[in-house]
């Protein structure tokens, strides 16, 4: 039998553990003043999942501390993707860019938050259609699942491009790689269903590929950004003449 105060301290470090895992990451943004080498497209995929996890709490009761989790993790995100525009790099303010509409490589911060309720009004009318349908419920916690589990895909491309884990902090990169090493093993020891499984695989296996990574490609900064300041001074000695 689980004493009831481990019990409790294990719900609230599955509901605060995760958000936190952001924390040193922030505050490196921060003290440098630039956000090189994190990709914005993380913040994308913890909000876009943990939003459609809450509507699946509304259809399916599923434990609170899983459910404080995702409502910590959307704030500690939208905290983060302010930040992430704030110190923006930049090689992203001298280039623009090439996907449709800019989509998620927005200037201006507002137009995420109007992305965002939008895509809460879209689940909300969806929610009040089919919500008392067992099957639109599935679908809504496989959907969650799946778009977390992409999670890592966006930094190993970032890292690819860079050739540098430059700004991307370590304790970032373990925290991914305890996490999902933990939620795997819970999985199987539990008996999960197989997507269960499946997802945790794979996205353990791209948090491997990214560590090796850090071993093959080091952080130190990326060329392109030296580039980038030596055209930011360029530009700069032109307009002073």
């Amino acid at each position: 039998m689980v004493p009831s105060w481990l019990s409790i301290l294990a719900s609230i470090g599955m509901a605060i553990g995760p958000p936190l895992v952001y924390a040193d990451q922030t505050y490196s943004i921060v003290h440098r003043k630039d956000a090189t080498g994190f990709s914005r497209d993380v913040c994308a995929i913890l909000l876009l999942a943990n939003i459609t996890r809450c509507f699946f709490w509304l259809g399916n009761h599923y434990e609170f501390a899983l459910l404080f989790q995702s409502l910590f993790m959307i704030v500690a995100q939208l905290t983060l993707l302010y930040i992430c525009i704030l110190y923006r790099p930049r090689l992203e303010v001298l280039g623009s860019s090439s996907r449709p509409l800019s989509f998620w490589q927005w200037q201006n911060y507002t137009q995420y938050i109007e992305f965002l309720a939008g895509f809460i009004l879209c689940q909300a009318i969806l929610y009040l259609v089919f919500g008392q349908s067992d099957v639109y419920i599935s679908i809504l916690g496989f959907v969650a699942l799946g778009l977390e589990s992409t999670l890592p895909i966006p930094q190993l491309i970032s890292n690819y491009k860079q050739k540098s884990l430059y700004g991307f902090r370590m304790s970032t990169l373990l925290g991914w790689l305890g996490g999902d090493t933990f939620k795997t093993v819970y999985f199987f020891l539990q008996d999960s269903p197989l997507p269960f499984k499946v997802c945790a695989i794979f996205q353990l296996s791209i948090d491997c590929a990214i560590v090796g990574q850090r071993i093959y490609y080091g952080n130190a900064l990326p060329a392109a950004a030296l580039m980038a300041d030596d055209d930011l001074e360029q530009a700069l000695a032109l307009a002073e003449e």
